[in-house]
């Protein structure tokens, strides 16, 4: 329905949610990840969905999932990759707790 639109928005927001649960505003912003992944033909949307693991095992201290997250991403699967971190960050950080 929405042509991707929807995926490049997730995957912005995510990203600016992590540096703001990590306490790195100045990181990488969503839309530059966006624009990075658009000039570089992908290759730093694979590149980021590593970063996120790392970055969510150093914020939460849990389970490094960064591999999983490079291989999903290598065989085109990123948006399993969205599911997984939104739910991480879900889990680690509760609305109302």
């Amino acid at each position: 329905i929405t042509c991707g639109i929807y995926g490049i928005y997730w995957m912005i927001k995510l990203n600016d949610e992590i540096n703001l649960l990590a306490g790195e505003p100045g990181a990488t912003s969503g839309g530059m990840v966006f624009l990075f992944s658009i000039i570089t033909c992908g290759i730093y949307g694979i590149y980021w969905n590593y970063k996120m693991g790392k970055a969510f095992t150093a914020i939460n201290g849990g389970a490094d999932n960064s591999v999983l997250y490079l291989i999903l991403s290598l065989f085109g699967f990123s948006i399993v990759n969205y599911c997984l971190i939104q739910n991480d960050i879900n889990n680690a950080f509760p609305v109302g707790a």
